[in-house]
């Protein structure tokens, strides 16, 4: 954590983030309460990292690029990074990392990341616009990672909170193998039941639930019938749904690319959910949270 973090607010929404990694680190309502997690040590203090410029873990911390190899820590090294503030008001903050010497030793590319946030209402709106500065395709991936409070603060227990997707998510799931953060080759039947997952600790048990066949852009996170929120991510195809058996969060995690698969060793290109950035390009990823009744 940085020493000074940013705020940005309404009368229904109060938001801090930490320069450092650009990272949401508070979520509270007009009265005050705490929609993120409590970053308890004894689970994760993690707050809401943001994934980039891939997400997920390399196999062994390392990707190949063109036959060369690069170290690459898991999710990335935009995380661990201070992002410089460039425009800021009292609903809103763009933040800015750019390439340096240190970012081209692991990622040897021209990029520009900017981190914008907005509060409109009851909603708070993240959009990150990762920009091509060079002079040759950019391969990358780019996911949000934020811990939202479990239970939330409106009453109702643990066991009474879901997450019901916009539409019935029927398809199978993917969950991490054999190879520590890599992706099983095989799939799992849904837990979703039409449109409504019951989550519980044991789940994640064995680590994150992914959606790579995704039908929805939205879902809310709550107790039905009490305040909730509703959580947009309509520019990201995958999902993530992970947390520490046991701990105060659920992180809810729309993905644009995955890890690598167990046994995968070919070249970066060749990873699922690779994008290609062309010269002079950007492309944006836009993640909304509103507190509704």
């Amino acid at each position: 954590m940085s020493d000074a973090h940013l705020s940005i607010a309404s009368p229904a929404l109060s938001a801090s983030i930490d320069p450092l990694g650009a990272e949401l680190w508070s979520l509270t309502d007009a009265q005050g309460r705490q929609l993120m997690t409590d970053a308890d040590p004894q689970w994760w203090t993690g707050h809401a990292p943001l994934l980039f410029p891939f997400v997920g873990r390399s196999r062994g911390d390392i990707y190949r690029l063109d036959g060369r190899d690069y170290p690459m820590a898991q999710h990335g090294f935009a995380r661990r990074k201070p992002f410089a503030p460039v425009e800021q008001s009292d609903v809103s903050l763009l933040l800015r990392l750019e390439a340096d010497e240190e970012s081209r030793a692991a990622y040897p590319f021209n990029f520009r990341l900017d981190m914008a946030f907005a509060i409109e209402g009851a909603t708070l709106r993240m959009t990150a616009t990762v920009t091509n500065r060079g002079e040759a395709p950019m391969p990358f991936s780019f996911g949000y990672h934020p811990a939202f409070a479990w239970p939330l603060p409106y009453g109702g227990g643990i066991e009474d909170h879901r997450v019901i997707f916009e539409k019935p998510e029927p398809a199978p799931i993917r969950k991490v193998g054999d190879e520590p953060g890599l992706i099983a080759r095989e799939t799992f039947p849904s837990p979703v039941e039409g449109d409504t997952l019951t989550p519980t600790h044991a789940m994640f048990e064995g680590d994150a639930l992914i959606w790579d066949d995704l039908k929805s852009r939205s879902l809310t996170w709550g107790v039905p019938g009490r305040p909730r929120l509703r959580i947009d991510f309509p520019d990201t195809p995958w999902l993530g749904l992970w947390q520490k058996p046991g701990a105060h969060y659920l992180c809810v995690e729309p993905w644009a690319g995955m890890a690598d698969l167990v046994g995968f060793d070919g070249d970066v290109w060749a990873k699922q959910g690779i994008m290609t950035l062309l010269p002079g390009d950007a492309r944006s990823f836009r993640m909304d949270v509103t507190l509704i009744d």
